[in-house]
């Protein structure tokens, strides 16, 4: 069923299960979503790279919510434990509404309404191998609904991590989405988002400045657009943000994505599309974030989280 909706989506590959593909925390979207290798006491890590849960995450509950364009409207929900001699464990669910649609018969009477949704839980977690280095993984089980129709997918996230707190550094690899589609809409099966990713982070010495840089649906070097440069079809595949840690209770974020920049710039100059910005604020221990993320002429995409120790 993705196909129909995934045009609303500029940012989601043109496949089923959107629910799957979307930032699930103001702050990756702040980053436009390289956010891969950057680590964080959050258990909404979780959805993007589950290596990068952590005893940091303990007993954090972390909940985002999507204020998309047109009545579509997106949440998730996660929560992490550690356990000495298992890991770092999380569960987590994703919920995404395309809204309401009139249903009409051949002669376009409305004879009704109808809806159309996303819903996934998750389950994961991750473990410490040697000095530095973490891998994790996680089950997503998904099902996308519309009117009385529903599809249905089992995947998994895979992903390692190497954090260095001495040269300020992370690297991760992780492949996202990889898995069956349990049962279809029609006649076609749908596809699944797989993705395959790499990140990188450093932290400044001398600026309060974190680097991230995330290689993006690597298994797929299409290069976007045709007519591309050479230089141009590598940048399609990469996701470049920033965040200045001014201290622990305040942070600024910026980010940059071309191939959505390339998808929806209606401007020859000037067009903000691909471009995200968000702020993350820490008020008693509880963890605020903001992001916007401008679509050009189509609007503004808006993202709250809320990150508390319970």
């Amino acid at each position: 069923m993705g196909a129909p909706f995934s045009t609303s989506f500029a940012q989601i590959e043109s496949s089923g299960f959107p629910i799957l593909q979307m930032d699930a925390s103001a702050r990756s979207a702040a980053m436009s979503g390289s956010s891969s290798a950057v680590a964080e006491s959050n258990s909404s890590v979780l959805f993007f790279n589950p290596a990068l849960l952590s005893p940091l995450a303990d007993r954090r509950l972390s909940f985002s919510y999507l204020n998309h364009v047109s009545d579509i409207n997106a949440g998730w929900l996660s929560y992490a434990r550690h356990v000495d001699s298992l890991g770092t464990l999380a569960v987590g669910l994703r919920y995404l509404s395309f809204g309401s649609f009139d249903e009409r018969d051949q002669q376009g009477v409305k004879t009704g309404t109808f809806g159309a949704s996303d819903v996934a839980f998750s389950v994961g977690g991750s473990r410490s191998w040697r000095t530095n280095w973490t891998y994790g993984a996680a089950l997503h089980l998904t099902r996308s609904s519309i009117a009385a129709n529903a599809a249905s997918a089992s995947t998994i996230d895979a992903g390692v991590a190497y954090i260095n707190p001495n040269s300020r550094s992370s690297f991760s690899a992780s492949i996202n989405s990889l898995g069956v589609v349990l049962s279809s809409v029609g006649e076609r099966s749908d596809k699944l988002p797989l993705d395959v990713r790499l990140g990188f982070t450093q932290k400044l010495a001398y600026l309060p400045l974190l680097i991230s840089i995330t290689g993006y649906r690597l298994h797929k070097l299409d290069g976007g657009q045709e007519g591309n440069s050479s230089f141009a079809s590598v940048l399609n595949h990469v996701k470049l943000a920033g965040e200045f840690q001014f201290s622990k209770a305040f942070q600024v974020r910026f980010g940059y994505d071309r191939r959505r920049h390339e998808d929806l710039k209606v401007k020859t100059r000037l067009d903000m599309a691909g471009f995200s910005t968000g702020v993350g604020i820490v008020i008693a221990n509880i963890g605020f974030d903001y992001s916007f993320n401008s679509w050009s002429s189509l609007g503004a995409l808006h993202r709250f989280s809320i990150v508390s120790k319970l």
